[in-house]
């Protein structure tokens, strides 16, 4: 990666395309041009057979002027930098300041070309390519550009590395409302990419990012433990009561609004421990008939007393007569 500074003073990361794939996309462009340059001639050359050698010459001349360096140059001033060899292989031509070029920028390029890519067929274009540290060509010294790559190489899907085994629920106790969102977005993106750094470099930022977390959380990193070891587990830490408060509490709420009792199947329940009175010895809760009214008086301490209800359909929900387990709670 290259870091180019804008005129804003901002630094952007931006990677310069090698040798290869400009010599790829300068080959496309030099076969598009010069298919075109040869329909053009041969159409013209029919067209201009009753002018003298001199007029021929001079016509060919522009025409390859025209079609090689002229056409090229607007393209690239009209696309931002774009041709067609560049949009194939994900190229694009960029100011050293990160911007888009402009028609002097192409201007330039295009000239220089001429010299160091069609008259000594690319020598010198490769020669600057490979002294150059960003892959820069003579035009693009003298112009002020740079030829980056849009289309990166997708990688693995950033994610999260799990913590050691030995480190799992360590840090349950830990109190983690004092970190802010920026704290934590700075730890992910640092484990997401920790294998893409630079050693020192990357074992420096995890021991600033463990302090800083250890400060907001008031207990200390453990002795012996790895500060990017440390972090992830207290990133899982985390996530973890994330998912108990977005699961467990949401589905005891339900419990608690949906008017069923714990343990039934159902929504209400999913989450809900077992009940108690499932395990407990079956005379300490006499059954109770589905089809029958309780009568007043003959119904356990723990129900009150009600007159005779008529007869209710099976399919009927309960109403006020306990649970629908078919049971009575215990007294």
């Amino acid at each position: 990666m290259s870091e180019l500074v804008t005129g804003e003073a901002v630094a952007l990361e931006l990677r310069p395309a090698k040798l290869p794939s400009r010599a790829l996309a300068v080959l496309l462009d030099l076969v598009a041009a010069v298919t075109v340059y040869v329909v053009v001639s041969i159409a013209l050359v029919a067209a201009t057979a009753s002018l003298d050698p001199a007029a021929q010459t001079a016509i060919s001349l522009a025409l390859f002027l025209l079609l090689l360096v002229g056409i090229p140059m607007a393209v690239e001033t009209l696309s931002h930098g774009r041709s067609l060899g560049k949009m194939a292989c994900g190229l694009r031509v960029v100011r050293d300041d990160g911007g888009p070029i402009r028609f002097r920028h192409a201007l330039v390029r295009g000239l220089i070309g001429v010299i160091e890519i069609l008259m000594t067929m690319g020598v010198v274009a490769c020669i600057a390519s490979l002294v150059s540290s960003r892959g820069r060509r003579l035009g693009d010294v003298f112009a002020g550009t740079l030829v980056v790559r849009e289309r990166l190489p997708v990688g693995p899907v950033g994610s999260v590395p799990p913590p050691p085994p030995w480190l799992a629920g360590r840090f349950s106790g830990l109190d983690l409302s004092a970190v802010p969102d920026g704290l934590w977005l700075a730890v992910r993106q640092y484990l997401t990419r920790m294998r893409q750094l630079d050693p020192q470099v990357g074992h420096a930022m995890a021991e600033r990012l463990a302090a800083d977390l250890a400060e907001r959380t008031g207990a200390p990193v453990p002795q012996g433990v790895p500060a990017a070891a440390y972090l992830a587990a207290v990133v899982q830490e985390r996530q973890a009561r994330e998912a108990r408060r977005a699961f467990g509490h949401g589905a005891g709420g339900a419990a608690a609004t949906g008017g069923g009792p714990a343990g039934v199947s159902g929504p209400a329940g999913v989450y809900a421990p077992p009940p108690v009175h499932r395990t407990a010895p079956p005379a300490a809760y006499p059954s109770r008939p589905a089809d029958s009214s309780a009568p007043a008086g003959s119904s356990s301490p723990s129900v009150p007393s009600a007159p005779a209800a008529p007869h209710t359909p099976v399919s009927a929900p309960p109403v006020a007569e306990g649970p629908s387990t078919g049971f009575v709670p215990p007294a």
